[in-house]
């Protein structure tokens, strides 16, 4: 309904300058008149006989008068004013007159407002001045031509008031009919039930309004998938945290039983790792939740150097290998890889493969992080000697709480590749797993693209 107010506004400054464009066009009709009555006396003048003189078109005048329905002036004169002929007194313009060139001007006269035609023009032939001049001029009373005027504008008036009238009653219903899909829509979302997210039917929705069902449409979808991802994390962490506080439930039960210094530090023993478990198995489910999410990533994603990310993961681990006797090495080259994407996303996944190599190579084994980089990839490669995985489990590997042979000795939730492959998967990359017996070899690969096509960029 915004649209009536500058409909109306819009129609009103029309009707002015078609108003105002009637006016000049009726002055135009009126002053050809007075044109043609100045044209037919000027044919009348003679200046043969040695004076000015001139046979008046009296029929003409007559008519001229009749067409008018007012009084009608003539003046025909020498430039010089020696030769006067008709009404003396009819005032001439203000501005000198140029040959062959109609004047017209309004002026009173006896009391009344006429419009007034002149013409200058050399007598042929000359009396005494050879550059004289002959004038003659036309006037009549304006009074019928602004009534006419006046009419024929109340006419274009009414004429338009009805057309503004019947447009903005198109507009208005237009716009009430074309709302009513809208209605209906209103209707059907504020009857749906709260976790219902389907998308909106937009079939019979007018054509203007279907980027905006379309947007909605889209909108909801993503929230559908944060509400997925919210509801599959609530199932894992309820899932995989039951058992653990119900063991450590257990167990505190059981030291506050026991009056026995060394059962019930045994007990707190146990506790504390079953604590440390379950602190682990929350940030791995934090991590995948969060690597999970659509908007992890930024517009404008972060740079990451994958060699000194590599030399940190080293540091950070190497405490656990030494202890475990075991050779965490790195190669990599000297100048920094970049890569365009956050560095907590590499980081989680990095990190994620190397402690599994850390936790399934047996004690003095070796464990080697490189950074390669070609023409079309960057890859970061997690070699070790361990006991390998078989092609059951590389199959099923990044599957959530699915541990491969050589884990179903070990304590953890079978979360750590499933992250992995959730990151690269955010990231547009490859996760390979690749083993021949013994020892396995985990790759990242993070495939190089064109700017602008949602492919990792190298810097």
């Amino acid at each position: 309904m915004s649209l009536v107010p500058g409909l109306v506004l819009f129609m009103t400054a029309a009707l002015w300058v078609s108003n105002h464009q009637l006016h000049k066009q009726i002055d135009i009709a009126y002053d050809r008149s007075l044109a043609g009555a100045l044209r037919s006396i000027d044919h009348q003048i003679s200046t043969d006989g040695g004076g000015l003189s001139v046979e008046l078109p009296y029929t003409m005048l007559e008519f001229f008068e009749l067409t008018a329905n007012e009084n009608v002036y003539y003046r025909v004169m020498t430039e010089d004013g020696l030769a006067d002929i008709g009404n003396q007194q009819l005032p001439l313009p203000a501005e000198p007159l140029v040959s062959w060139e109609p004047r017209f001007y309004n002026v009173m006269y006896l009391g009344e407002q006429i419009r007034v035609a002149a013409l200058a023009r050399p007598m042929d032939p000359p009396l005494d001045d050879p550059g004289g001049r002959v004038i003659v001029m036309v006037g009549e009373d304006t009074d019928t031509r602004a009534a006419f005027i006046q009419s024929m504008m109340w006419h274009s008036v009414e004429r338009d008031i009805v057309g503004v009238v019947l447009v903005v009653l198109i507009v208005v219903l237009g716009v009430l009919f074309a709302l009513r899909p809208l209605t209906r829509l209103k209707d059907e979302l504020e009857g749906r039930r709260h976790d219902d997210l389907s998308p909106i039917e937009g079939d019979d929705i007018p054509a203007e309004v279907q980027p905006l069902v379309e947007a909605v449409n889209v909108h909801m979808e993503r929230y559908a998938g944060q509400a997925r991802l919210q509801s599959q994390f609530l199932d894992d962490a309820s899932h995989q945290l039951r058992t653990p506080l119900a063991v450590l439930r257990a167990q505190l039960g059981y030291a506050l039983r026991e009056s026995d210094p060394l059962e019930i530090r045994a007990a707190l023993q146990a506790m504390g790792e079953g604590l440390e478990r379950a602190e682990r198995t929350a940030n791995q489910l934090l991590a995948l939740a969060r690597a999970r999410d659509a908007g992890a990533l930024d517009d404008e994603p972060e740079h990451t150097d994958l060699v000194a990310l590599a030399q940190d993961i080293v540091r950070t681990m190497y405490p656990t290998a030494r202890a475990r006797r075991q050779d965490l090495g790195l190669d990599c080259p000297l100048e920094p890889v970049w890569l365009a994407a956050p560095e907590w996303l590499v980081r989680e996944a990095l990190g994620n493969i190397v402690h599994n190599a850390l936790r399934y190579t047996q004690p003095g084994g070796v464990i080697t992080i490189s950074v390669r980089r070609d023409e079309a990839a960057l890859r970061v490669v997690v070699e070790d000697n361990g006991p390998g995985m078989t092609a059951d489990d590389i199959a099923k590997a990044g599957i959530r709480f699915r541990r491969g042979k050589a884990g179903r000795n070990t304590s953890g939730a079978g979360l750590g590749l499933a992250i992995v492959n959730a990151i690269m998967q955010q990231l547009h990359g490859k996760f390979l797993l690749e083993s021949e017996g013994r020892g396995c070899r985990a790759i990242l690969v993070f495939t190089l693209g064109s700017p602008g096509d949602g492919q990792p960029q190298a810097k």
